[in-house]
């Protein structure tokens, strides 16, 4: 099968040829130097190497380059991650792969991670409908590794889910976050083990917790 690849992944050419994720690269390339305002069509075709005008033989106009981008990452990306967990043997194998995978994608494109936290945490999100479908999947996976996780009798039964699903997602963004801050310089990926860790034993000692609040009743 013919493709060609932007970042990590792999694209069929059947649909979309060449020269349209050549652009797409490029605007990630550009959207992450300069930030999305900044940006224009002349920088994006530059750094392509393409006319201007080639640029809307593919897109309508900037904003239609961010949405594309949100909707092929979304596949190409929720796919592997889905693929990649299911073989894990047991709920906490597919929990340390998922946040692996998560690190380990954003790590090999920086571009990618820059424009994807910029853009998902503005209040007025301009490709909201791919960032909801991208967050819905990422969800459905975290539901389903706990509920795994539950029925094996390793996660807590008597947890809230949706609140579960949010901190699992906003301690891995924030890991994610700090890592871009400090321009990279440290391996991202190295966090995914304590991080996890960290989801399934907490920050207090079970015992002295206990200690503490049989104290506090006295």
């Amino acid at each position: 099968m013919k493709g060609t690849s932007c970042g990590r992944w792999t694209i069929n050419s059947n649909n979309k040829n060449n020269k349209y994720h050549l652009i797409l690269d490029a605007a990630i390339k550009v959207f992450a130097r300069y930030g999305y305002t900044q940006s224009t069509v002349s920088k994006i075709a530059k750094e392509a190497g393409v006319a201007d005008g080639t640029i809307y033989l593919y897109f309508k106009n900037k904003d239609d380059i961010l949405v594309q981008f949100f909707s092929y990452k979304t596949k190409q990306v929720f796919e592997r991650f889905r693929e990649e967990v299911s073989r894990g043997g047991n709920s906490i194998e597919k929990l340390r792969t998922l946040v692996r995978l998560h690190l380990g994608e954003f790590q090999h494109d920086r571009n990618m991670a820059i424009v994807y936290q910029a853009e998902t945490h503005r209040i007025s999100r301009r490709a909201e409908t791919q960032i909801k479908e991208m967050s819905k999947m990422y969800l459905d996976i975290i539901a389903e590794i706990v509920e795994t996780g539950q029925a094996e009798g390793c996660i807590r039964k008597d947890l809230y889910l949706g609140l579960v699903k949010r901190f699992i997602v906003g301690a891995v963004d924030e890991v994610i976050n700090t890592w871009l801050h400090s321009g990279g310089k440290y391996d991202l990926v190295s966090m995914a083990d304590p991080l996890v860790d960290l989801f399934l034993n907490g920050i207090g000692s079970q015992r002295q917790v206990q200690a503490f609040e049989d104290a506090g009743r006295m």
